[in-house]
């Protein structure tokens, strides 16, 4: 079973928003997320910025925010 942790960079450090995310929707509302066992959350105005397969992690920023890659 792959089960992703997702964080929020906040200036450059990372805060876990949820630590065993089985499913992550990216929509124009925001970014929905669940585990196996709790209800759906939407984090309105998040967007993906980026994803580490390797880590196991997804990271949220700000949806309006500039990314410079």
């Amino acid at each position: 079973m792959c089960q992703m942790k997702v964080v929020q960079d906040v200036d450059g450090k990372e805060e876990i928003i949820m630590a065993d995310a089985s499913l992550l929707e990216d929509g124009p509302a925001g970014v929905r997320l669940s585990t196996l066992f709790d209800p759906p959350r939407l984090l309105a105005d998040m967007k993906v910025v980026r994803i580490d397969f390797l880590g196991g992690k997804v990271v949220l920023g700000k949806a309006g925010a500039a990314e410079g890659i």
